[in-house]
């Protein structure tokens, strides 16, 4: 477990934006804390124009020694698993939806890789252009992404957490999937939960946890925040305010 000392940056939901990711990471390198760790909660993938982009922006920034934490997201998983049987559905998908439905985004990601993934072509045709396609180095970095982070003062994961279960007991699927059970609890969770995944008009503090997720999948802004302990400050070219 990481310290409580110091600050901790975190960007929220990308969902294939590369130029707002770079836009991001310029405003996170002009704060007086750059340097510090940055976490990423995750959904790098889908409804963006370059997911393919995003992937080897962050695989770029930890080879080169960056103190980046990636981690997984739903959307992430959508892709890993397509890949494995392209008409599997993800049961904690809204019904009859599947990846390459437009609302989830599937079709933008294998775009970005170069796959035609026009409606009309046969779902196996994609499939097979889509393994050919996407780098096995990217598949390996997306299936080893952790499912969360913690320091003395956060837990980060993609959706959030079961409330009143042990971190080490929480489910795969609860950490990138739930919603009501956690959003609509007012409880102290010992820590600030600090996470992404439930889409809103901007990054918005609730005491007891932090929505990172102000909709760039949407065309809104990926502004990303310093964490001072329990505190946090949205920061952009105007320097940082609170939340």
């Amino acid at each position: 477990m990481a310290p409580m000392t110091g600050a901790i940056f975190v960007v929220g939901d990308i969902h294939g934006q590369l130029e707002m990711l770079e836009s991001a990471l310029a405003v996170i390198d002009s704060d007086p804390a750059a340097g510090a760790p940055v976490v990423f909660v995750g959904d790098y993938l889908d409804r963006g124009p370059d997911s393919k982009g995003v992937v080897a922006r962050l695989m770029q920034g930890q080879a080169e020694g960056r103190p980046w934490i990636c981690l997984m997201g739903n959307h992430d998983r959508y892709l890993l698993r397509f890949l494995q049987d392209p008409a599997y559905r993800d049961p904690r998908t809204s019904a009859g939806l599947d990846w390459l439905s437009p609302r989830i985004g599937g079709r933008q990601t294998l775009a970005s890789y170069g796959v035609d993934a026009h409606p009309e072509r046969a779902l196996k045709d994609i499939h097979t252009d889509a393994l050919a396609a996407i780098p096995q180095a990217h598949v390996d970095w997306i299936a080893n992404l952790p499912l969360c982070h913690e320091t003395d003062a956060h837990i980060f994961a993609h959706a959030g957490i079961r409330p009143g279960v042990p971190l080490e007991d929480q489910e795969e699927d609860d950490l990138l999937w739930i919603r009501g059970t956690f959003l609509d609890d007012p409880r102290d969770h010992g820590r600030l939960v600090v996470h992404g995944h439930t889409a809103i008009e901007c990054p918005q503090h609730y005491g007891n946890r932090l929505n990172m997720d102000g909709g760039a999948g949407y065309g809104r802004p990926l502004d990303p925040a310093v964490l001072l302990g329990r505190e946090a400050f949205l920061i952009g070219p105007r320097g940082r305010v609170r939340l």
